[in-house]
């Protein structure tokens, strides 16, 4: 595939776009988590079990996982600016439905178009790397990437206070908000990039990643209840491989395909692809559980009996860490290689882990554990892009990109899953409310740990002999942007 573009794309970049994208992904990224204050009131505020209730966090992360390819595409489309507006839209719309509605299938569906917006987060790494200059490209991207935790720690504070103090719908309210200043700061700040890509939107592929997604997180979250071994919770598990198994033949049969699966099959891709979706999955886990932990009343023996408030600023610290130390994750990785700062983050994520199951007894004791996670998960997703651009020539960049910030989603909806799963089928009834229990918790950790261990384990493979500092100009020069096939 071709590109044209008229102006060098650095040039056409203010000082602006990095902070203005940057805030575009932690807007986003707050719809993760936005719910997760009034997590433990939701089957009773949309009167429905607690295990359909964790649908209106799961859906949001499902759609994501499916926005982030799709979104991509239609980027390199039409331009990457325009569908970066057009996701924070959509975004807008799904906040506004959610907020004026109690029922839990309309709410299902406004989450799910809240999740849509997903598609952001790579429509902006892909938008940096067409305007900004070589010397800006690493830290302007580990920022990007680490936007997903900061927007989803930050977001619980506030979420907290206007839950607390205001009807739970007015979170929906505020979030609309901030997702139209999102869309005016983009329009005044971000120029959109001349690069295009010819072919035509694979809308089969499309179609077969939903269904097939779909298909493999609704036994996951509702196997509890349906029973693991029943007919339908394995005819599910059964029709999702199928389905991801003729979708993959499709892709791979597609000229223009939605996801390049050919690009997956290089080993420093594939690897970094699968650590991505450990990284997920542990980011998610402590989202989950730390928030309730800190609610749930003293009387149930191991609850903190803290305030929607408090739980979310006892969370914070998690994103400020992340946020303030982007700057020392790119020069690590420009240092000492991605990988290295891959395997450094991963390593500080599990102690993080380790050390939470044995301190859940007091508010200081989530404090610890939520910077060490945001300094452990932040090395991580930081390190990511880089490993991806290291692994591939500048014209299938984009494509691997998008790609790996998939497998990262993927990762969340499976952590919101399993995790929703596990604390249901753990609860345990207390003045008539199914209540998680302690050792809910624990087994989540103890997932959270199990995952960071394969994605250590995986991450060893990977080579070590590029950097960040090499491998970000080789995407950027002008001469080869105009070359670059895909980008997300």
């Amino acid at each position: 595939m071709t590109h044209t573009t008229t102006d060098p794309p650095a040039r056409r970049a203010s000082g602006a776009v990095i902070p203005v994208l940057a805030f575009a992904g932690i807007v986003v990224a707050v719809m993760q988590t936005l719910l997760v204050p009034i997590i433990k009131d939701l089957p009773q505020l949309l009167d429905t079990s607690p295990s359909n209730a964790t649908w209106v966090l799961t859906s949001t992360l499902l759609s994501g996982a499916v926005a982030t390819p799709i979104m991509g595409r239609l980027g390199d489309l039409y331009g990457k600016r325009r569908m970066l507006i057009a996701s924070l839209t959509v975004m807008v719309i799904g906040a506004l439905i959610s907020a004026l509605t109690s029922d839990l299938t309309v709410m299902l569906v406004g989450r799910a178009l809240q999740g849509f917006s997903m598609g952001a987060v790579p429509l902006g790494i892909g938008l940096m790397r067409d305007l900004l200059p070589p010397q800006k490209l690493s830290s302007a991207m580990a920022l990007m990437s680490s936007s997903i935790g900061v927007g989803g720690s930050l977001g619980m504070p506030a979420a907290a206070l206007l839950a607390q103090h205001a009807d739970w719908h007015a979170l929906f309210y505020g979030a609309a908000g901030v997702g139209a200043l999102s869309i005016v700061l983009t329009l005044l700040a971000v120029p959109e990039s001349p690069l295009r890509a010819e072919g035509t939107f694979d809308l089969p592929g499309a179609l077969g990643l939903s269904l097939g997604l779909v298909l493999f997180l609704l036994p996951i979250t509702k196997g509890g209840d349906w029973g693991w071994t029943s007919t339908t919770t394995l005819g599910l598990f059964a029709a999702s491989v199928v389905v991801l198994l003729l979708w993959g033949l499709l892709e791979l049969r597609t000229k223009a395909p939605l996801v390049d699966l050919r690009t997956t099959a290089r080993r420093q891709v594939l690897l970094t692809n699968l650590a991505s979706i450990m990284v997920g999955v542990a980011f998610f886990v402590q989202t989950l559980v730390l928030p309730q932990l800190l609610q749930l009343p003293a009387s149930t023996g191991y609850g903190l009996g803290q305030s929607m408030l408090v739980a979310g600023l006892c969370m914070a610290p998690m994103g400020v860490t992340m946020m303030f130390m982007t700057p020392l994750y790119a020069r690590l990785s420009a240092k000492y290689g991605p990988t290295t700062t891959l395997l450094l983050g991963l390593l500080v994520i599990a102690i993080g882990y380790g050390a939470g199951l044995g301190l859940m007894s007091a508010v200081w004791q989530t404090v610890v554990i939520s910077v060490m996670l945001g300094v452990g998960i932040g090395l991580a997703y930081s390190s990511l892009p880089a490993l991806i651009v290291g692994a591939v020539p500048p014209s299938e960049t984009g494509a691997a990109n998008g790609l790996n910030t998939l497998m990262r989603s993927i990762g969340t909806s499976l952590s919101s899953a399993v995790v929703g799963m596990v604390l249901a089928n753990t609860a345990a009834t207390v003045g008539g409310v199914e209540t998680p229990t302690m050792a809910g918790f624990r087994v989540s950790f103890l997932i959270a740990a199990a995952a960071v261990a394969l994605g250590l384990l995986l991450a060893l493979f990977l080579p070590r002999q590029r950097s960040a500092s090499r491998t970000a100009p080789a995407m950027n020069t002008p001469t080869e942007a105009a070359g670059v096939s895909r980008h997300v």
